[in-house]
């Protein structure tokens, strides 16, 4: 039985192009249509806007996000067993599927969207395996504000609760909530269980709503990266033990002068630093190694 917009069932497309999803390539594909649809009305008025997917696999959310209104859909998909049946979609919506085959780890985002009219949003059920070094990429992207309106992903629900965790989740915050609430207002739209996905996987999912913020406390991104990285690896030990050795660009940092000189008790652990404590961090660590 065909499906509105013409095309077979996914289950069909699966089996017809033998598509069985790869663990070591972080696939779990969604067949039901209902949810694929949610995710892509998630995302907001499609009308107009070109939406970047990462990891279509067999198109369920590509199909959800061009049924929608979305006026471009570009998919970067390194499998190239899913090609095929991502053409059959892009015959279905002529001129409004646009089908990459590479790796989004090394993939240039800015230049894939070079000349595309009007809004870009990312648009993915990442896979599990590169979901996290993808958007620590996306959120470490310069100059802001960068080249996507909105970010609409699905992680493990584990991970999302760390992207979205303030100093309140101590359990949960780290790395990734700094960044996160440093250049985003994050915050986590609905789950979806494990029997929504061929192969079920052994965890919830969540999807994650990641809106830039127009203006930013001023640092840089990257010894942002490193100073959390570095008050994070050490959790449990005061700032000026779990900061001792940080380097930034080349040159080994004092940890006593540093939390000094951004007003930061010595004795905190670093779940207790918020964002804007984190950049104060980061701006001076920058200033002293200059």
């Amino acid at each position: 039985m065909m499906s509105a917009d013409g095309l077979p069932p996914l289950r069909e497309v699966v089996e017809k192009y033998d598509l069985a999803a790869k663990k070591s390539l972080g696939q779990n594909f969604l067949f039901d249509l209902n949810l694929t649809g949610r995710i892509a009305r998630a995302c907001g008025p499609l009308e107009g806007a070109t939406i970047v997917e990462v990891g279509p696999g067999p198109g369920g959310l590509t199909r959800a996000l061009l049924s929608e209104g979305a006026s471009q859909v570009i998919a970067v998909e390194r499998d190239e067993r899913c090609l095929p049946a991502l053409a059959e979609i892009e015959s279905a919506y002529p001129g409004r599927l646009k089908i990459v085959h590479g790796d989004a780890l090394t993939t240039d985002w800015r230049a894939l969207v070079a000349g595309v009219q009007g809004p870009v949003r990312i648009c993915a059920n990442l896979p599990y395996n590169i979901g996290t070094a993808l958007l620590v990429g996306w959120l470490e992207s310069d100059p802001w504000p960068p080249w996507y309106e909105r970010m609409v992903l699905m992680f493990q629900r584990e991970v999302a609760e760390r992207i979205v965790a303030t100093p309140a989740e101590r359990v949960d915050y780290g790395r990734l909530g700094v960044l996160s609430g440093w250049r985003t207002k994050a915050r986590i739209l609905f789950d979806v269980p494990p029997s929504a996905f061929t192969p079920p996987p052994k965890v919830t999912s969540s999807i994650v709503e990641l809106v830039p913020r127009e203006t930013l406390l001023d640092c840089n991104g990257k010894i942002l990266t490193a100073v959390t990285a570095s008050a994070f690896n050490q959790r449990r030990k005061m700032l000026r033990q779990s900061l001792k050795g940080l380097a930034v660009n080349g040159k080994t940092i004092d940890a006593l002068s540093l939390l000094k000189a951004a007003d930061i008790a010595e004795t905190k652990r670093a779940e207790e630093v918020d964002v804007e404590g984190f950049v104060r961090l980061a701006r001076l660590a920058a200033e002293m190694t200059a």
